[in-house]
């Protein structure tokens, strides 16, 4: 919390515009719950299913919000809809409209965010955001999604490519505030507050880039165990 503070200090930024959700993919519920216990309230999972047992031994523990922050098999999405507080990874038009049925079903809205592919890599999700000059292009298909009554969407999201060097990755946390300003302009009633960007690796340039939510783990948890 104290890097983060620093970072976002670094930027001219209140620390409190940045929230940490701990990412517990892979851990040991012991760990989770001592990292509760030492003030965690967001938590991170990138599969729901794995979630569900988390959440049950947690029930008892001070109350924590659930962020769904990996790629949702379509056929997983109502586990999102009937367990998590927020999803970051809205990859795919596919994936919201199957969220706004089940949504509308369940009677409640969820805060999302809109995942966008900055690098060109091809294993990693998300609406291909590397080519600036396809932005408009890029407008055009969101903007139904926009509409869905029990989406909120709320800003953007990214997994960069990796960098052994984090201020190597920076350029690409430019090009999704970039990305989220250009939507801003574009669709001026939605708040497109949040950026979520950053992991352990480089949370600290990615906060003096704008990041709202970094998504750290190891840095925390350590390594995932085998």
């Amino acid at each position: 919390m104290e890097r983060i503070a620093q970072a976002a200090r670094r930027a001219g930024r209140s620390p409190d515009e940045v929230h940490l959700v701990v990412v517990v993919k892979a851990q040991p519920i012991e760990r989770i719950r001592a990292v509760v216990e030492a003030g965690a309230r967001d938590l991170g999972e990138n599969y729901p299913e794995q979630a569900l047992p988390k959440m049950q031994a947690l029930a008892a523990e001070p109350p924590v919000r659930w962020h769904m922050i990996g790629h949702l098999q379509r056929r997983k999405a109502k586990l999102v809809v009937q367990h998590f507080h927020m999803m970051h990874s809205v990859d795919r038009p596919e994936i919201a409209y199957r969220l706004e049925r089940l949504l509308a079903q369940a009677g409640r809205r969820l805060p999302v965010l809109l995942e966008f592919n900055v690098g060109g890599e091809a294993q990693k999700h998300g609406w291909p955001a590397w080519d600036e000059r396809q932005w408009p292009a890029l407008a055009d298909a969101i903007a139904p999604l926009l509409e869905l009554p029990h989406l909120q969407v709320q800003g953007l999201m990214t997994v960069p490519p990796w960098r052994e060097d984090p201020n190597e990755v920076r350029p690409f946390f430019r090009r999704l505030r970039r990305l989220r300003d250009v939507f801003a302009r574009r669709f001026p009633r939605l708040p497109w507050t949040h950026l979520s960007m950053g992991m352990s690796h480089d949370f600290e340039v990615a906060i003096e880039e704008g990041a709202t939510f970094v998504r750290v783990g190891s840095a925390i948890l350590g390594p995932r165990p085998k």
